[in-house]
């Protein structure tokens, strides 16, 4: 996302000309330099900045409820797992059982106080830095908005390690798990980004977005432009 003041300055001018505005020969060649220089869908990201709404303390950024190392759920939000995320993992499984495949719902919807309890585990097991990689503070955990959800095969239902990402079921998956609404929500590379270790059994259902992002090759941050 581009957040210098060149950037805001060309925005400006973008809307000056679009307004009928009369520019200089000047702003008129930064104006053309712009559109040479960027893609099509880095001016859109400039025109149509993310729209953030808080309602009842749930974040959501242009329609997408958002959750993260920054941004947290209050502890009272508990929906339970929603009705579309189970027809839409259920269909995938289906689909996947179709052709050989043998998924595991592994974890689902998580109150804000048995997250508190896993990562507390987790923290006296492991320490807090290394907690803090792979396991949510209570609040901050996709789990607790009931649109996620953790999948395994039949032979990793219990583990959850990043060998999933090695079986069939994963290399399917990772394909077509747009197609019925869900990203894999912390990928390989972006740990800087997410703040969590990769994780290919995590899936976020965001619905008909899904293809979108999937398409952008980026994560959930990025895509919204809140990295």
């Amino acid at each position: 996302m581009i957040r210098s003041v060149k950037a805001g300055m060309l925005l400006a001018l973008l809307l000056m000309a679009g307004c009928g505005v009369t520019l200089s020969e000047e702003q008129m060649a930064l104006h053309e330099n712009f559109e040479r220089t960027y893609e099509p869908a880095q001016i859109g990201n400039l025109e149509a900045l993310p729209n953030v709404e808080v309602i009842d303390g749930v974040t959501y950024v242009d329609g997408i409820l958002i959750v993260n190392k920054e941004i947290s759920l209050p502890p009272d939000y508990a929906p339970g797992l929603q009705p579309e995320v189970v027809a839409a993992y259920q269909q995938m499984f289906q689909d996947g059982a179709a052709r050989g495949l043998d998924f595991v719902l592994v974890s689902d919807f998580r109150s804000y106080d048995y997250q508190a309890q896993l990562y507390s585990n987790y923290v006296a097991r492991d320490g807090q830095e290394a907690a803090d990689q792979y396991s949510a503070k209570p609040g901050h955990s996709e789990h607790q908005t009931g649109l996620a959800i953790d999948v395994g095969s039949a032979d990793s239902a219990t583990t959850l390690k990043v060998s999933f990402g090695d079986t069939p079921e994963f290399q399917w998956m990772k394909d077509v798990a747009h197609e019925y609404g869900f990203i894999i929500r912390y990928l390989e590379g972006k740990e800087d980004i997410t703040g969590y270790m990769y994780e290919p059994w995590h899936l976020r259902y965001v619905g008909e977005e899904a293809e979108a992002i999937y398409e952008s090759g980026l994560t959930l941050e990025e895509y919204l432009g809140i990295d």
